[in-house]
């Protein structure tokens, strides 16, 4: 960090301190949130310490989901893994979410709540298709419009089996559309038990 005089420092030193974004701290700034000033060079400067911070704290919300009631056990070691990723960022966990449900289902209840909750500046999940197996960019660009991010611990592509899961969900939501939910069901499921055979 570097001070330049009396407490003050620049815009982006100030939001590396205290662990945000540029752009979130530029939005506190434009918001009349932090004290300072733009110079003729376009550089903004704050002249408040950290420790004098008045813009919403840190609070931050853990996700873990898997595709089926099969994987529950790996929810609950992911949901660990989470915590503990925060506990040694120094970050206190507000929420740990946990939530059975396809990736590429949009209509995920306990997901749409911690979406929703703009008290929560940061939702840590394991994988990008953790929170969506499509789109996570939209959901990226949408909460930094917020101040708010999702943080990827793991950016490895996720395992063969719940991939699996995710396609046989996008099958049989076609198939269900074309010949009805029993036979697109059935469908999805042939489908699927070939795919597994052929490794």
């Amino acid at each position: 960090m570097r001070i330049l005089y009396n407490g003050s420092m620049k815009l982006s030193d100030y939001a590396r301190e205290v662990g945000v974004s540029y752009h979130t701290a530029w939005r506190w700034y434009k918001a009349g949130k932090l004290r300072g000033y733009q110079m003729d060079t376009g550089t903004i400067i704050v002249t408040e310490s950290v420790g004098e911070e008045r813009a919403t704290p840190t609070r931050v919300a853990v996700y873990a989901r898997v595709s089926s009631h099969e994987m529950k056990e790996n929810l609950e070691r992911q949901a660990q893994r989470l915590t503990d990723y925060c506990a040694a960022k120094g970050w206190q966990v507000h929420r740990v979410v946990k939530e059975i449900g396809s990736g590429v289902n949009d209509t995920r209840p306990l997901f749409q709540k911690l979406l929703a909750d703009e008290s929560l500046s940061i939702i840590v999940v394991e994988h990008k298709d953790r929170a969506t197996r499509f789109g996570f960019a939209y959901l990226e660009t949408l909460l930094a419009l917020q101040g708010r991010r999702i943080e990827v611990i793991n950016l490895a592509e996720n395992g063969r089996e719940d991939l699996l899961q995710d396609l046989v969900s996008i099958i049989y939501s076609f198939s269900a559309r074309l010949y009805g939910q029993r036979r697109g069901k059935r469908t999805a499921q042939r489908l699927a038990q070939e795919l597994d055979q052929d490794g």
